[in-house]
């Protein structure tokens, strides 16, 4: 005869084993708790910079560690705040997380990665974990099936990231993780990750999406219901010069420019065929490059401010 009594010990302890997961992945350990972190710490210095207007950099990691916003604010002179997050977390989730931050006269500069713009539903393998993380699960319209499926796999670590923070703890004395080091008071990293495989040069092997376009639009129109102006940029990325990747970045740039003021070099496209800027990845510049990619930023933006001040 079946006793359900029985399970009742097996119960308890799944759930308190998944409870535990749960708390390590998005409170402290895990790489979504780390990233909740920054937000939070982004979010508090936007809460807290004052002026009109500002300039809201946003976009994934790509945007976060590329920037020399100090530099930025100076050239412009206005504030400046790096509200650069993840590409994983997906372009339907990086951009609601940041709309309330949006005020009148903001401008927005928007540096999506092509992890973003080529994506065909605007989701990655962190939305809805970071939606859970920051309190707004199903942020980004995840669907509900794949909203459950996921929560119920945030309680269960993977063994690569155990193995990682007993390491952390054994020699560090305390977990870490890629975005567990702090930010200044712009937003921007202080540590820079340093790559140890050989570079490669990143191809675009295909154009924007449709589904990238229309929500862009979307953000667009957001960000002027707010009282804001939106700007986009085509990230730096080391890439390829071939023919097909110079053929889908110029009809990516072409479809942005359709939905708002785009800047970037129209010779190199944004793509640079120095390595030793970059830091970790194909989109992570190191500070040297941070400082270019800032001058350049610049002089871009200066004449977009101009025209707004203008229109006042």
């Amino acid at each position: 005869m079946w006793k359900p009594l029985r399970l009742t010990p097996w119960l308890a302890a799944t759930g308190l084993a998944w409870s535990i997961g749960f708390v390590y992945n998005i409170f402290y350990g895990g790489e979504l708790s780390w990233l909740r972190a920054m937000y939070w710490q982004k979010k508090a210095i936007a809460q807290q910079t004052a002026g009109n207007p500002r300039l809201l950099i946003t976009g994934g990691s790509g945007a976060h560690y590329t920037l020399d916003s100090e530099l930025i604010e100076t050239g412009l002179g206005i504030p400046v705040v790096n509200l650069g997050l993840d590409g994983p977390i997906g372009l339907d989730v990086v951009l609601p997380s940041i709309i309330d931050e949006v005020q009148p006269g903001d401008i927005v500069l928007l540096i999506p990665e092509y992890l973003l713009l080529l994506d065909d539903d605007g989701l990655g393998d962190r939305s809805t974990g970071f939606g859970v993380a920051i309190g707004k699960p199903g942020l980004g319209g995840i669907p509900p099936k794949q909203l459950l499926q996921d929560v119920i796999a945030l309680g269960i670590p993977s063994l690569r990231s155990i193995t990682k923070s007993g390491v952390d703890v054994a020699t560090k004395g305390k977990m870490t993780g890629y975005y567990s080091d702090p930010v200044n008071k712009w937003g921007d990293p202080t540590v820079f990750k340093t790559r140890e495989q050989n570079w490669w040069q990143l191809p675009i092997d295909q154009p924007i999406s449709t589904h990238a376009v229309q929500r862009i639009k979307e953000f667009r129109q957001e960000v002027a219901a707010r009282g804001g102006t939106l700007v986009l940029s085509l990230p730096w990325i080391y890439g390829s010069t071939s023919e097909t990747t110079i053929n889908n970045i110029t009809i990516t740039a072409q479809e942005l420019n359709k939905i708002a003021p785009l800047i970037y070099d129209q010779t190199s496209l944004n793509i640079q065929t120095d390595a030793h800027l970059f830091a970790d990845t194909h989109y992570h510049l190191r500070p040297e490059g941070s400082k270019v990619r800032g001058k350049e930023l610049v002089e871009q933006l200066q004449p977009i401010i101009q025209e707004i001040r203008d229109e006042k």
